[in-house]
């Protein structure tokens, strides 16, 4: 058949380890026979960061916003232990928090689900989308130890020099800890805008949820924000859609999660939304089964694996020693990265495509074909674990098979 043509590229990002190794395989088997495919390729391996003092990271970000589609293969964020082992010039930031910082995007991670595995939660019959508001709070704050007898209060300077100050403790007759934090009503809004976005786009109901009754400056002004731009903006698209915005307090969230048969987007704080995507990956099966975008209030979309580069199997790779590595959330990274290349464009081949893709991988897994780690985890009876590559290539045979 006549190779599927695109009509604008998308941004690739490659990357570090197993996952780069992953990477072309997944090109070779399962896009490049069947799509003439355009992309800007920037190289996001830890030795090339290195080289170009990190402007690779950047440049990778504007041609993303420049497009509007990239997909990106998983990264290191070196410690000190990378530091020797890469001979880096220092200790580089995370390129996933410098991509989002720079298209200002609110993360969303969705589990993928297939036969055989069940959700430790069993009424969870259809994927929970998590938003994370991936600025700020206790991620950016600034912390002390204090002594016994200090006095420490919140202090405001504004820009004529006036001071607003407000006491937090006083430690009388005990050391302690404090700490600040802070977040920018510029970044909640676009969090807001992205959130909304993304249900229009999935058409699923929103949910989002703080602790306004505790905190009834910072959390209230999450929800301030939120109902002011829904009211403003979206009420009448979400009702044109048939989908609803929700809010109630986070605990009452979780409770409301845990007895649900999901099917929506919870739109979740930082810390929240770090804490609770990851019990959602676990209680669907794993990390490895989860989606994720970032979604830029202004329609950039950038796919990528929910979990890291898998340094172990990379080791053993290395050796010459087979692996089992899972590569799902990393065919589906290219298949949403496909899909909504072909929305924005009007290619439908495209998007049909991608759909395949997903169906072939799913196919494979439910036909009992698995990798090492999901075959601990499925109930199927006739299992067969595979390495790495013929777990792709058997998808490829399935996809082969559907065009």
């Amino acid at each position: 058949m006549a190779k599927i043509q695109m009509k604008v590229p998308l941004v690739e990002m490659d990357g570090d380890e197993m996952t780069r190794i992953i990477w072309k395989m997944i090109k070779d088997i399962l896009i490049n026979p069947y799509v003439d495919l355009k992309s800007e390729y920037y190289d996001l391996g830890l030795e090339y960061r290195n080289e170009t003092d990190d402007k690779v990271t950047a440049d990778s970000a504007n041609a993303a916003k420049k497009y509007g589609v990239a997909v990106k293969c998983a990264t290191i964020t070196p410690n000190a232990e990378r530091m020797t082992e890469y001979n880096l010039k220092e200790m580089w930031k995370s390129p996933n928090g410098t991509i989002r910082a720079l298209l200002d995007g609110t993360v969303f991670r969705t589990p993928i689900i297939v036969k055989g595995i069940t959700p430790f939660i069993p009424t969870w019959t259809s994927p929970i989308t998590i938003a994370r508001h991936a600025y700020g709070d206790v991620y950016k704050n600034t912390e002390m130890q204090v002594k016994a007898g200090s006095k420490c209060e919140l202090v405001c300077t504004d820009k004529d020099g006036n001071e607003t100050r407000s006491l937090i403790h006083e430690f009388t007759d005990t050391d302690g800890i404090i700490q600040g934090m802070h977040n920018t009503d510029a970044s909640i809004s676009s969090f807001a805008r992205s959130c909304f976005n993304y249900a229009l786009d999935l058409k699923q109901d929103l949910w989002f949820a703080s602790k306004d009754t505790i905190s009834k400056k910072y959390d209230h002004r999450f929800k301030d924000i939120f109902a002011e731009i829904f009211d403003a903006e979206y009420k009448d698209k979400f009702s044109g859609a048939g989908i609803e915005y929700f809010y109630t307090l986070i605990d009452d969230a979780v409770a409301r999660v845990i007895r649900s048969d999901g099917g929506y987007i919870w739109a979740c704080k930082n810390y929240d939304g770090d804490v609770m995507s990851d019990m959602v990956a676990t209680a669907y099966g794993s990390l490895a089964m989860m989606t994720s975008v970032l979604v830029s209030p202004d329609g950039v979309y950038e796919y990528e694996a929910a979990h890291g580069t898998v340094q172990r199997h990379y080791y053993k790779h290395l050796k010459g020693e087979k692996t089992s590595t899972n590569s799902v959330a990393t065919i589906f990274a290219w298949s949403g990265a496909l899909k909504k290349r072909g929305e924005i464009d009007g290619l439908a081949d495209l998007c049909a495509f991608a759909d395949k893709v997903e169906s072939a991988t799913i196919e494979t897994i439910e036909s009992g074909i698995m990798t090492g780690d999901l075959a601990s985890l499925s109930t199927l009876e006739n299992k067969k674990t595979v390495d790495t590559e013929t777990f792709l290539v058997e998808i490829g045979k399935k996809l082969a098979a559907n065009i």
